[in-house]
């Protein structure tokens, strides 16, 4: 899958679902619940244990999914996220050497940023969305003001969105939200049952 439709599928779905587990089976497993639920864009977060290897996985137990990479830091783990099978890279900040690696290969990057000058550096370094972070912290205003300001920029906003909450950013801008301990975390029942709200209040 090159990143246009990557790009296209995360905006068609809305959501995506971010892990952050404490070993790479209970990734898979998380992210096996999500699916099941109906949020089919998954990130794994670099902060899980042996990432890459829950990414593998998690491509190979659920191919209707598209499978990302988070917390990418630097090209080499941008590297070793594409090789894994990662079809997309999200970043807490904006760093132009894994914005780099991921379109080398293909790959849609989504640099982190949380003002209107870092927001402007992604796009200038080819950013194909914007990871508007710790979404909850700035809040649905900042996106509102932001996105009347640069409405050319795809805003992802993630940190602290709940299901609540997430069509009010939709509605602010979004293009789609990023949203993790509120969803992820529990057992799998747990994050199905989640999931399953979380997708029937986006799309109602």
């Amino acid at each position: 899958m090159n990143r246009w439709t990557t790009c296209a599928r995360i905006a068609e779905r809305r959501c995506i679902g971010i892990i952050r587990a404490a070993s790479a089976d209970e990734a898979v497993s998380a992210g096996r619940a999500l699916v099941d639920g109906g949020i089919t864009i998954v990130e794994v977060a670099y902060t899980t244990p042996d990432a890459t290897a829950a990414i593998t996985a998690l491509r190979s137990a659920c191919p209707s999914a598209t499978v990302g990479a988070g917390t990418v830091l630097d090209a080499a783990a941008a590297f070793a996220a594409v090789q894994a099978g990662a079809e997309f890279l999200v970043s807490p900040q904006v760093a132009g050497d894994v914005l780099r690696a991921g379109h080398r290969y293909g790959v849609a990057v989504f640099p982190g940023a949380c003002t209107p000058t870092e927001i402007s550096s992604a796009m200038e370094l080819g950013a194909d969305a914007v990871k508007l972070f710790p979404a909850a912290s700035l809040g649905i205003g900042f996106l509102r003001a932001v996105s009347a300001a640069l409405p050319q920029v795809p805003f992802i906003p993630t940190g602290g969105i709940t299901a609540e909450d997430a069509p009010q950013w939709l509605e602010a801008g979004a293009v789609a939200v990023g949203v993790g301990g509120h969803l992820t975390s529990g057992d799998p029942a747990g994050i199905e049952e989640r999931a399953r709200e979380l997708v029937g209040r986006l799309n109602p």
